[in-house]
């Protein structure tokens, strides 16, 4: 989940509270070419908007036709975006792009219990999937051990929550600092672990979570579950390798760190030495980044979150 959905829910959950009206749209379904994918959300409230559906103006004229009370509010509807090549002008969507999109106007009795209950799992990084009856728009929570795609179909809307991926980077120097900015651009939450005093004062990157405790502790607290990535970007073998043994050895789902072909090899043999198996050293992702002729920590940096990148997309 990305930072605009889950503000999303939380803005839905203070309109609940205090029994404002409001409405909730779910893409749910993308033909061709569409700036956001589905399961993207926005929700419409009588003073504005929250959440983005297509970039484009389906959010104007979804809210124009809620301001004129021409969408009934007492079931969910299913509306179509797109289904023209004029309509697809008018709206900005890319040429071919067409959009179904959910919308149910929520009711603090009954949306409140759920909207509250996917915030606090996703605080404490689990999964849930929301299923709603599109016919009545009675939702129930399911736990599911991960992502599990959107479906739309049989009567049902199945859209499942997790966790923002976290972005753990061990070392507080110029290049965390590049990493940093562009992981927080691409969306993950960045934290930054520096058992160095001077380090960590000499910071001069964005304003990201910074922990000063041990790099392995820092894994085992943050970064041990299937939505984390492990990045080492010290060069110093005696705090990044405590970060390695640890982050190897758990659920994160990425582990990099930074170096030279000649550096790994001796990275891994250290790291065989301290007791790891082959099978948790070949999960390290080294040298980290893409292989395209980079020097600078800018540069670098775009190597490392273009490997990221890929991976995510990959799925």
């Amino acid at each position: 989940m990305n930072i605009l959905d889950l503000e999303v829910l939380r803005e839905a959950a203070a309109a609940m509270r205090l029994a404002q009206p409001a409405w909730l749209a779910t893409v749910v379904a993308v033909h061709g070419s569409s700036p956001r994918p589905t399961g993207s959300m926005a929700l419409f409230l009588p003073h504005g908007q929250v959440g983005s559906l297509s970039g484009g103006c389906v959010e104007e004229e979804l809210a124009a036709a809620l301001a004129s009370h021409s969408i009934p509010d007492d079931r969910p509807s299913i509306l179509q975006y797109g289904v023209s090549a004029d309509e697809n002008a008018r709206l900005g969507l890319p040429c071919g792009g067409h959009l179904t999109v959910f919308l149910q106007a929520l009711q603090p009795d009954q949306d409140k219990p759920w909207l509250t209950e996917v915030i606090s799992a996703l605080e404490e990084r689990r999964h849930l999937q929301r299923i709603v009856a599109v016919d009545t728009g009675q939702t129930i929570l399911r736990s599911t051990a991960g992502f599990v795609p959107l479906e739309f179909k049989n009567g049902e809307l199945k859209q499942t929550f997790g966790p923002r991926q976290r972005l753990l980077l061990i070392g507080a120097g110029a290049l965390s600092v590049s990493v940093a900015e562009l992981g927080l651009a691409l969306d993950y939450d960045v934290m930054v672990c520096d058992p160095r005093d001077e380090a960590r004062s000499n910071w001069r990157g964005p304003d990201v979570s910074m922990i000063d405790g041990m790099p392995d502790d820092a894994v085992r607290a943050h970064a041990a579950d299937a939505q984390s990535l492990v990045i080492t970007l010290t060069h110093d073998p005696r705090i990044d390798d405590m970060a390695l043994m640890e982050a190897l050895e758990a659920d994160t789902a990425y582990v990099g760190a930074l170096g030279s072909l000649r550096t790994t090899q001796a990275r891994r043999e250290r790291l065989a030495l301290l007791g790891l198996s082959s099978e948790a050293i070949d999960r390290l992702h080294a040298p980290v980044g893409l292989d395209i002729g980079s020097k600078t920590p800018a540069e670098i940096a775009v190597s490392i979150m273009a490997e990221l990148i890929r991976l995510r997309r990959r799925g």
